[in-house]
């Protein structure tokens, strides 16, 4: 990354200082190496956003935001699972779905179905 780049990035009021802006220049660089393929592109703005973030608020109030957004996300998730499960049962019991096409119409593996139906 660049600098123009990376102040492209932050916008006009970012609040750092110019060494802070050298410093997260070389925390992105790292980060895209730790990340260079092109489907990482959302997880190099993640780890960017955490850095500037770390440099701008308290860690601690940052540490448990990002806990809270990962337990809600992890809740969702659940949520969603067992929704999928349900529908799954219903539909293959019925006959309307197969395991394989209602596997990849939800985005699950087949054995994970398969376990929904009690067959493994």
């Amino acid at each position: 990354m660049q600098q123009y780049e990376l102040e492209a990035w932050l916008g006009d009021d970012h609040g750092l200082t110019d060494d802070q802006i050298t410093e997260l220049l070389r925390t992105a660089d790292e980060i895209e190496e730790q990340y260079p393929d092109e489907d990482d592109r959302d997880d190099r703005e993640a780890a960017l956003t955490a850095a500037y973030r770390l440099m701008t608020e308290a860690p601690e109030d940052l540490i448990a935001g990002l806990a809270a957004e990962r337990t809600a996300a992890r809740a969702a998730e659940r949520k969603a699972l067992v929704a999928l499960r349900q529908i799954g049962v219903t539909r293959i019991g019925s006959g309307d779905d197969t395991e394989a096409g209602y596997a990849q119409q939800a985005g699950v593996d087949r054995m994970a179905v398969r376990r929904w139906l009690g067959k493994r």
